[in-house]
């Protein structure tokens, strides 16, 4: 593992006379810090945004699934400019001037990215409007115009229009004595132009299209359904009397929706947050969509009220805010959709008495108990972990760490019950969990309301890892019962993202997750843990370790090993020391779903690197580790700095031959896949897998079907632990 250049004689040639002369060729071996050798993190995840508008436009794909990835497209992308590019910015206005490891500036990738996403999002308005809308209508879902309604339904609108929409709007006219109105985040708007026609001059208006109204309005009969907009858009009139409506386009802005919160200052950080989100609202402005049709003096009036650049602005053909279409792929019709996977309970569990709290610790206290996420039921597995918790009287105390919670828990709603029966219950909260922070903050005084201690983690740190410890009474005396998992505790995203849970009564482990909670509710600090791997603290070092560990071992016969599983990767020294193994000859097979800022395949350099990203039906989400044949983590941590350095992350190992062997497999189903997988090229771009002859492979389909056939099967075989 060196950084420095090397030449190596890769290849010689032989003139065409056959002479004996021969004629070095050199190839330059790049240091490990060259740029060239790191693909840019937000280019990265456009590309991973690409892969998701993919599944849009594949015919195979269900028509409201279609729609769906269309939704989560759009989504994807407002949250990438309020929080990526925003903070671009805030740098270039700061005068920022460091490189990414790639070599590039903060301005240098402002540019490049409104490059990059112009014509994405016009890939996306085609496959809606001239695909999927087209083949909805066909199916009886249509989007309509108003001038397109028949009478009847016109008449329908009117009404509408009158009891639901009209009151609820407030026309904002901008002259010298009404200046430009504050235009919120994300909100839909119209720009209206209107004509005096008494004197004839022409005014400048604003009408904010209600986000408290649905975005789509259903036509009687389930005719179809008309946008807000174009209804809107249709009765201006009536908000002008006395005016001529000469035009009106649709724009929409989008705003720094990022928190900066000074915590070594905040004396409550609760009420700190609650003021931030307050200003949340207010950020500034960093993307302008407007419809493709708007006038040039329209656009330039809005970009100089909203002091944006052309370089900010993006004219869009059709509907803005596609993501608003996602209540449609919820319409009752199967034919549309996937058909759907039904999550088990593991064959152990289901055993057990459902209403038996002793049974299912004594089920963990048999052997670790290894859980697949949507395959494996979050509900009978993890919520009922927690549920027979608060049930169980031998039971003293639950202490669980929260990062994002769903609007109605059964998780927290269980903590709360355990309180109120007098056991003492913790709750780490993480406040700052983006776009999470108001549903946390309401959850956290219900918590504190109940009884439970309620903390908000370290100064400076985000708290990520997903654990929860239950301590209880035994006849042998106190034992600790473990969940260390992948995912949030939350209901709704455990239905479409695969994560994986581990339960345990382990002493080792159990001792551990003690000393983390102690770590984020008190004063201690702990260097080190018996199995545990923590960030910040070991995490790095002891992950650079395994690298070395599987270099140190590698040799022609027993090739050293390294398999990751990972959300992301882009940590600039992990990625250094993968290169190393990989110029030591270690095999390193990667899944990486979204950001990668790895490049595989650079001759000298990662040759025996290979990168794959599955983006299918489920959110991949799960993180497994795995260095040499036998040793095997799952946990919180992506590779990426804020991961390793500025987030409180757990990684646990898993130590039980059947439990590893279900790991192993996983990762060979999905370096397997073809259906839904990708190959990372070394020039950064990303190639569908290819089906063999047999036909496709589907990783997730093959998961969700093995699932189903082991909870039809008896129950497992499991050795006791000794």
């Amino acid at each position: 593992m060196t950084g420095t250049e090397t030449d190596t004689n890769k290849n010689a040639s032989v003139d065409v006379d056959g002479d004996s002369r021969r004629s070095a060729v050199a190839t330059r071996v790049p240091a490990l810090s060259d740029p060239s050798l790191y693909l840019n993190r937000e280019f990265s995840w456009l590309e991973f945004n690409r892969r998701v508008l993919s599944n849009a436009r594949r015919s195979e794909v269900p028509l409201l699934e279609r729609l769906r990835f269309l939704s989560i497209f759009s989504r994807n992308l407002d949250e990438f400019f309020m929080v990526r590019v925003a903070g671009l910015k805030r740098q270039v206005a700061a005068g920022v001037t460091a490189r990414t490891a790639d070599g590039r500036s903060p301005t240098e990738q402002v540019g490049a990215i409104a490059a990059r996403v112009a014509p994405m999002a016009a890939t996306a308005g085609a496959c809606l409007h001239d695909d999927v809308l087209p083949a909805l209508a066909g199916e009886g879902i249509a989007l309509r115009r108003v001038s397109g309604l028949s009478p009847g339904q016109r008449s329908a609108m009117e009404e509408y229009f009158q009891e639901e929409v009209f009151p609820v709007l407030t026309p904002l006219a901008v002259d010298p004595g009404h200046p430009f109105p504050y235009i919120s985040n994300l909100s839909l708007s119209l720009a209206v132009t209107v004509r005096d026609v008494a004197s004839g001059e022409r005014h400048f208006a604003r009408v904010k299209v209600p986000g408290v109204l649905p975005r789509l309005v259903r036509l009687p009969d389930e005719a179809g359904f008309v946008p807000l907009e174009d209804l809107i858009a249709a009765r201006l009139a009536q908000l002008f009397p006395g005016m001529e409506v000469l035009e009106s386009f649709p724009f929409r802005v989008t705003r720094n929706a990022d928190l900066d919160i000074e915590e070594d200052e905040a004396e409550d950080l609760l009420m700190a947050i609650e003021a931030e989100l307050r200003k949340r609202r207010r950020g500034a402005a960093v993307r302008l969509e407007v419809a493709a049709d708007m006038p040039d003096r329209v656009v330039r009036l809005l970009q100089d009220e909203l002091d944006l650049a052309e370089v900010d602005t993006y004219r869009v053909a059709g509907l803005l805010a596609i993501g608003d279409l996602s209540p449609l792929t919820r319409l009752d019709r199967p034919v549309l959709r996937y058909k759907p996977w039904h999550p088990v309970t593991p064959p152990r569990l289901a055993g057990a008495p459902q209403r038996s709290p002793k049974a299912l610790f004594a089920e963990i206290r048999r052997a670790d108990l290894l859980v697949h996420h949507p395959y494996t039921s979050f509900t009978t597995t993890v919520e009922r972990f927690v549920a027979a918790a608060s049930e169980d009287p031998d039971v003293l105390a639950i202490k669980q760490t929260l990062y994002r919670t769903s609007g109605h828990s059964p998780i927290l709603l269980s903590l709360m019950r355990a309180a109120e029966r007098g056991k003492q219950v913790v709750a780490l909260v993480e406040l700052k969990a983006r776009f999470d922070e108001e549903v946390n903050i309401g959850w956290a005084r219900a918590l504190e309301k109940s009884g439970c201690h309620v903390v908000y983690g370290l100064v400076g740190l985000k708290t990520h890892a997903k654990t929860t410890l239950v301590v209880r009474r035994e006849r042998d005396g106190i034992r600790r019962y473990v969940h260390l998992g992948t995912g949030n505790y939350h209901q709704r995203t455990a239905r479409s993202y695969t994560d994986l849970g581990l339960f345990s009564a382990d002493p080792e482990l159990g001792a551990d997750v003690t000393d983390l909670f102690n770590y984020l509710t008190g004063y201690a600090r702990h260097d080190s843990y018996r199995s545990l791997l923590v960030a910040p603290g070991p995490l790095r070092e002891r992950l650079i370790e395994l690298i070395h560990g599987q270099i140190e071992r590698h040799t022609p016969e027993r090739p050293g090993r390294i398999r990751a599983k990972l959300n992301a990767l882009i940590d600039p020294v992990l990625i250094a020391e993968l290169y190393g193994a990989s110029q030591a000859g270690v095999q390193i097979d990667l899944v990486v779903r979204g950001i990668c800022g790895l490049r595989p395949g650079v001759p000298g350099v990662s040759e025996t690197i290979r990168v794959r990203s599955v983006v299918g039906r489920l959110l991949e989400h799960s993180r497994i580790l795995q260095f040499g044949e036998d040793d095997l983590w799952i946990g919180s941590p992506d590779w990426m700095p804020r991961n390793l350095d500025r987030r409180v992350e757990a990684l646990a190992p898993v130590r039980d031959a059947d439990l590893r062997s279900e790991l192993v497999e996983i990762l060979d189903v999905m370096l397997a896949d073809t259906s839904q997988a990708w190959d990372l090229q070394s020039d950064g771009s990303w190639r569908r897998a290819q089906p063999a002859r047999g036909g496709a492979f589907d990783a997730q389909a093959h998961l969700a079907e093995q699932a189903m056939q082991s909870a039809a099967a008896e129950g497992g075989r499991h050795r006791p632990r000794t």
